[in-house]
């Protein structure tokens, strides 16, 4: 978040080792930053929100107190030491990344009943290639987040890649069923492990006031994908192939990994801070090699490294057992439900309404697609400008420099207030696409409906994402991927059942249905501004003390061992 200033009532005096000792680390809450937080003062300008006062602000009280947390002045180094250009080449670099998972999905649709006919299995069989993709999607984020979160944003990243590179060439190669449902899986947990990563990259590059527009632009990659994969799909299949979609992934897979490797730094703030420590090993780049070799910088000795441990998934599931990660998860997880049967759906009723072919079919993605980028671009920069509005509101100012404790600001306020009018708009839009697909109407209607839902259903879906992040500053990327788990699992079972739902309903009370389930939770959103703050401040200081025992415990256990040794080394007196 950036810095957000306001000038104190009386001046304070402090000395110049004071002065240095307020880092800007967004990890705080992680061992390694308590660790030195003992060492030094109280850290005052980190994006999470559980910084505790310093001590001329222990006299005060209530809500003057957390603007004063909010508003100090920091003279640490700015949130992140990467240039505003290479902010933006490692955003557009994501963006990329994040369009791989949706288009390796949806590309695939179209070339169904080729694989059908060439492979010699029933339809259902591959439509069985896409459950086990779908369940892949929620579990591989999982292992990816949690590993990136430790050994860094790079090697989480060109693993996936490789995986998914290697898997596309074996799916072009195969011609054989049981290879297909395995490679698929393959190519699910490759794609999808980047899904975890790009936001948490965005965590690591921009402050919370600046972070709306940037996930923005990294979302709208995420959700151009299933407008775009059916069309490219339907004419690669009637043209070249079906062979020829895994071709074009793969060179897509080049084409991303290249540059990536040569020239996309580290980000990780685990491993390199704000971006000014020098990387190490794996995670260099091969311009950070040369660079870093020429200057012959050295680590400060004041950088604690994250110890390299296996991912554990269970840590994904830490993240849904908080009462807010929970309720914001949960809403999240039914606005994709929303999402999804929509365009799950769509292809099979244009083509038995309107009898369309693939190619047509593909283009009737391109209303939903193009409003979904729109609605992740624009509502990015809306959430960006509605964070300065309320801090403006308290009396505050953003200078846009450095990250601020979220300490006594309303996080939660600054986003969801932009959700509650395109949460309406998303549930009326829904209910209206049911009932002009039910009367058959023209096809200008549905798809003008379509336009409107990829906004008013995507958007709050968005901005969800984005305060996941603010929520969870301490492992952006875990959370993510318990966001991607809740969600891809709930899409998972919804496409399995809609078709019955509307062989049995009909397609308009269908679609009603789907629409009043999100607008019946949609009160959520409210109880999550409300009382969200008190869980955040709750949570954050359990994990505070977890942490704290931790450590006490292990220094217990070296003062234990050091005596030991010592005991074992006094000579003996005869």
């Amino acid at each position: 978040m950036d810095d957000i200033e306001k000038p104190p009532a009386a001046p304070r005096s402090h000395d110049n080792d004071e002065q240095q000792d307020h880092s800007t680390q967004e990890e705080e809450l992680t061992s390694s930053a308590l660790v030195q937080g003992r060492r030094r003062s109280q850290p005052e300008d980190s994006d999470s929100e559980s910084n505790p006062d310093s001590q001329g602000d222990e006299e005060r009280g209530g809500e003057a107190q957390d603007l004063e947390t909010l508003s100090r002045v920091s003279s640490g180094p700015p949130y992140t030491a990467f240039s505003n250009s290479m902010r933006w080449w490692i955003v557009f670099m994501n963006c990329i990344s994040a369009f791989l998972s949706p288009i390796t999905a949806n590309i695939y649709f179209p070339a169904i009943p080729a694989l059908s006919q060439d492979l010699g299995v029933s339809v259902a069989k591959i439509n069985l290639t896409l459950t086990t993709y779908m369940i892949l999607q929620g579990l591989a984020p999982t292992i990816f987040g949690d590993f990136a979160d430790i050994a860094g944003r790079r090697p989480a990243f060109i693993i996936a890649c490789t995986i998914y590179l290697a898997a596309n060439i074996g799916l072009a190669l195969q011609r054989n069923y049981a290879a297909l449902l395995v490679l698929r899986m393959v190519q699910s947990g490759g794609s999808s492990g980047t899904i975890a990563l790009v936001y948490g990259v965005v965590a690591d590059i921009a402050p919370s006031s600046e972070r709306g527009k940037f996930m923005g632009i990294v979302g709208a990659g995420l959700t151009i994908g299933p407008a775009l994969g059916p069309v490219i799909g339907g004419l690669l299949s009637q043209y070249l192939g079906w062979p020829a979609i895994f071709w074009f992934l793969c060179i897509l897979a080049v084409c991303w990994l290249i540059p990536y490797i040569l020239a996309v730094p580290e980000t990780g703030r685990k491993v390199v801070g704000n971006g000014s420590i020098p990387p190490q090993g794996w995670n260099m780049t091969l311009l950070d090699y040369i660079r870093f070799r020429r200057q012959a910088i050295n680590r400060p000795s004041s950088h604690v490294r994250q110890k390299l441990r296996l991912p554990n998934p269970l840590n994904t599931l830490s993240v849904i057992g908080n009462k807010d990660m929970a309720l914001v998860l949960g809403y999240n997880a039914l606005l994709y439900v929303g999402f999804q049967i929509v365009t799950a759906t769509l292809a099979s009723q244009f083509a038995d309404i309107y009898h369309y072919n693939e190619i047509q079919l593909g283009l009737c993605y391109l209303p939903i697609g193009g409003a979904t980028m729109l609605s992740s671009i624009s509502t990015g920069y809306i959430l960006d400008w509605n964070f300065r509005r309320i801090a403006k509101k308290l009396g505050v100012r953003v200078t846009g420099k450095r990250g601020n404790d979220l300490k006594g600001f309303p996080i939660e306020k600054a986003r969801l207030q932009v959700a509650y009018p395109l949460v309406v708009i998303g549930l009326l839009v829904s209910i209206g696409y049911g009932w002009a697909l039910q009367y058959e109407t023209h096809v200008v209607v549905p798809l003008v409906l379509s336009f409107f839902i990829g906004i008013g259903v995507t958007g709050p879906f968005q901005i969800i994402n984005v305060l996941i992040v603010d929520l969870y500053p301490q492992a952006p990327a875990t959370a993510t991927a318990a966001n991607n788990l809740t969600r891809c699992l709930s899409g998972a079972v919804a496409t399995a059942i809609i078709q019955y739902i509307i062989d049995a309903w009909g397609r308009g009370w269908t679609y009603t249905f789907i629409a009043l389930i999100y607008g019946t939770f949609s009160p959520a959103l409210w109880i999550i501004q409300k009382y969200g703050p008190k869980w955040r401040e709750e949570r954050m200081e359990k994990m505070k003390q977890a942490i704290e025992k931790k450590e006490a415990e292990a220094r217990e256990k070296n003062m234990t061992t050091n005596e030991q040794v010592l005991a074992e080394n006094q000579p003996t007196c005869r």
